[in-house]
């Protein structure tokens, strides 16, 4: 009844991730490895991934006012986690910290599966080692989105979106040790759009899970 849903994890940054070195390339070699991958360019592409979120997040901290600014820029998704997280009492500051987005670029789930490849499992291996580093001097929220292209029906994609952000939301809490009442997956569904779903490179773009941090 549907075409095929790829969910990627291909790391995208959307503003600015700060790695430190248990997210180097040693570091994600350790973790292919763990995970039973041989090949070099599997490796190289995880590698890739990892070293794309290496950016310094420090000018995002200064003061009330430049987090601020930042808010006004952030997607419409990144300010309703906000909300949602202070709504709920989740949140110490209140503050937005960062987000990413995994998309349909390189690796793909298989044809409406939610099940996590080796690559997913190293970006998101380096990416919970992040938080669990900076989470030792602040308590971090983290709201995991998914979302689909518009190519079935509604109640179908909001479905698979929740289902692979709460694979990946399992996978973080279970594998990478943050603590599951830190953590919440929602679904989207087709209901937020990044591009066009009348082409084939808008539906890629559209599916996609997001992990927004939140301070």
């Amino acid at each position: 009844m549907r075409k095929s849903v790829f969910g990627v994890l291909a790391v995208v940054l959307v503003v600015a991730l700060g790695v430190s070195g248990c997210a180097t390339k040693k570091y994600v070699q350790e973790q292919v490895a763990q995970a039973g991958q041989g090949s070099d360019a599997k490796i190289g592409e995880v590698q890739k991934q990892v070293e794309a979120t290496q950016m310094d997040v420090t000018n995002l901290k200064k003061s009330d006012s430049a987090q601020n600014a930042q808010i006004a820029k952030l997607s419409d998704t990144a300010k309703e986690a906000l909300a949602r997280a202070q709504e709920a009492g989740k949140l110490a500051k209140g503050k937005f910290v960062y987000e990413i987005t995994l998309t349909d670029e390189n690796v793909k789930f298989g044809f409406n599966k939610a099940e996590l490849a080796t690559e997913h499992k190293a970006a998101l291996d380096a990416f919970a080692a992040k938080v669990k580093e900076e989470g030792k001097d602040k308590k971090l929220y983290i709201e995991i989105q998914g979302h689909t292209d518009s190519l079935g029906s509604e109640k179908y994609n909001l479905e698979l979106g929740q289902e692979r952000a709460e694979t990946v939301m399992r996978y973080i809490s279970m594998n990478g040790g943050l603590p599951l009442h830190l953590l919440n997956a929602i679904s989207y569904g087709e209901y937020k759009p990044v591009a066009d779903n009348k082409t084939a490179d808008g539906r890629a773009k559209n599916r996609r899970v997001t992990l927004i941090v939140l301070e």
